[in-house]
This record gives structure tokens, C-alpha cells and sequence, in this order.
């Protein structure tokens, strides 16, 4: 096994738990994190509660005032209304052979961390995974996947990806290198969109929202909106990925919550600029209706105004 410096930013559901799962099977990895989450991890430890099995750790600590030598690679967690902050964060420990895998949600990230740091230094990933922060910090992992894809954004087989690639495996988690990375941030793109749009809007899991007369019409009809934006922009969708996305919501469980969902619960901040916002904007510039999405996105729009 590769053994490379890893850095991961933030050690919340999804940096602690994949960040954790890197650490648990011997990997050199560090975590970036602010003082507070710092101070709670050098007492109490990382824990994770999973279906793959838990466990328990000492994590390497940074705070963004270390100063240490650049990492080899980079996971960058946070969320999208943080990004700016998280790449000033990040540039001391950045150089010319950093690779950057961000795992954030939707697509509007990319460009900007290219223009930061360079196009060879960012690759394509997402993850696919229910997990979240429980009230005592630690990371609860819930669901019966926990996968995370990578890989170069022009689709090539680097060499540098297949040695991430032998460096992330043997874990509890799965990590995917693929040459279809940027059609898959796409699809979970869409994905994202459309559940965190219909759960949030109807303040409900989704097996109230299925069961309902005309629940799954209106998602149906969510995801074709959002589909045809997509597709006038000339993301890589699969002919058939709105067919598969409606199989797969007959088949969530009745309780399942987005990660959105969850935060609006909790009064926090959310990242519906990044998501749904983004892409009303593509549906302006392509002078396109989206009547359903603009919607969601108003009502994201009053809850934030009603956390001032």
C-alpha cells in the first residue's frame, strides 16, 4: 500500500468519516479543522458509528495556522458557502504537486478552484452517503452506502490517480477511481437537487411525499425541469438517468432526510445558492422556464432571511 500525506478538510460527517476510514487503515492523514473542533477531538477523539463497522481515534490535528509542509493530497469537505474561506485555508499547505479532490455537492466549485489553483491541480470526486454530526461530535454513519469517486475531470488514467487510487484502497469505505467523474458529479447533481428541493419545500422524508396523492408526479416532473437545464448546458447526463433516479426513489427508505433537510431542521445555513441557485442562473442565461425549481428556491430564499 502508497502511503501518501493526505489532508482533509473539516472532520465532519464526510471528511471525519472518510478522512477517519484513510487514518483507521494506516494512512498518513491529517485533519485541517477549526480551534473548536480541534480542542473536542484532542479530548474526546474521532469516533465514527457505522453500518461498515465503527471505530475509534487519535486524529493528527491542524489548525489553518500551522505551518507544515504541503500535502500530497488534498479532501475538501466543506460546504459550499464556505468555500472561499476554505481556500484561503488551504493555500499554505498547497504546491505545484498538490492534488486537489473536492466533495462537495454540485458542479459551481470546480472553475473556481481551478482559477485558485490550477487546472492540473484539481480532480473530479463525490461521495454517496447518508452521514452527519451527532449532538456529541460524533460521526454517525447510516446509511449502507458509503462510496466516494475520483478522478481526473478529462477522463484520462494518470498516473497520479491510479497511485491515490492504490493509497485509498483496503478501506472500510469504498473508494472509486473512475474516467467518468465529471458525468457523475453531474448526475448526483441532479440527484441532490431534486431531493433536497422536494424535502425541504415539503418539510418531510420522502415516504410521506411518495405516499401522497401526486407526490411522485411533481418530483417526476422536478427532475425533468432540472434535467432539461442540465442538458442545454451540455452536461454528460445519461440518456436514461431520470428513469433511474425514479426507480431509485421508489426504493428509499420511507425516513430518508437530506442533508439539507437536516440543516434546515437545525436553523443552519444552506447551500442552495450553490445548488439550486446555480442553476436558475443557467436556466436565465438559456432563457429557460423552471417554474418548479424557482419556487424551492424562494422559499430557501425567506428561510434564510429568517435566520438574520
Amino acid at each position: 500500500m502508497l502511503l501518501l500525506r493526505i489532508l482533509v478538510l473539516g472532520a465532519g460527517g464526510i471528511g471525519g468519516y472518510f478522512g477517519g476510514r484513510l487514518a483507521e487503515n494506516g494512512q498518513d492523514v491529517t485533519f485541517l479543522v477549526r480551534p473548536k473542533r480541534k480542542a473536542y477531538l484532542e479530548q474526546n477523539g474521532l469516533t465514527i458509528h457505522s453500518k461498515q463497522g465503527d471505530c475509534q481515534l487519535e486524529p493528527q490535528l491542524i489548525t489553518k495556522e500551522a505551518r507544515v509542509e504541503p500535502f500530497d493530497v488534498i479532501l475538501l469537505s466543506s460546504k459550499a458557502y464556505h468555500l472561499d474561506q476554505a481556500i484561503e485555508d488551504l493555500k499554505p499547505f498547497v504546491n505545484e504537486s498538490t492534488v486537489i479532490i473536492p466533495l462537495l455537492n454540485g458542479i459551481a466549485h470546480i472553475p473556481k478552484l481551478q482559477s485558485e489553483f490550477g487546472k492540473e491541480s484539481v480532480m473530479g470526486g463525490y461521495c454517496v452517503i447518508e452521514t452527519t454530526l451527532d449532538s456529541l461530535g460524533k460521526v454517525i454513519q447510516t446509511s449502507p452506502f458509503d462510496k466516494l469517486f475520483f478522478g481526473e475531470l478529462d477522463g484520462s488514467e494518470s498516473t497520479r490517480a491510479k497511485a491515490i487510487a492504490n493509497a485509498f484502497s483496503c478501506t472500510k469505505a469504498t473508494f472509486n477511481l473512475t474516467n467518468q467523474t465529471e458525468q457523475g458529479m453531474w448526475q448526483k447533481y441532479l440527484m441532490i437537487t431534486v431531493l433536497s428541493s422536494i424535502t425541504t419545500l415539503m418539510h418531510a422524508p420522502i415516504g410521506p411525499i411518495r405516499d401522497s396523492e401526486g407526490g411522485t408526479k411533481f418530483v417526476r416532473d422536478l427532475y425533468d425541469e432540472t434535467s432539461a437545464i442540465m442538458h442545454v448546458h451540455d452536461a454528460p447526463l445519461a440518456d436514461d438517468i431520470v428513469e433511474q433516479y425514479m426507480i431509485a426513489f421508489e426504493q428509499l427508505s420511507y425516513h430518508f432526510k437530506t442533508s439539507m433537510q437536516r440543516d434546515m431542521e437545525k436553523g443552519l445555513n444552506i447551500e442552495t445558492d450553490h445548488l439550486q441557485g446555480f442553476l436558475l442562473d443557467l436556466a436565465e442565461q438559456y432563457q429557460l422556464d423552471a417554474p418548479l425549481l424557482r419556487c424551492v428556491y424562494q422559499h430557501h430564499k425567506v428561510y434564510k432571511e429568517m435566520l438574520k
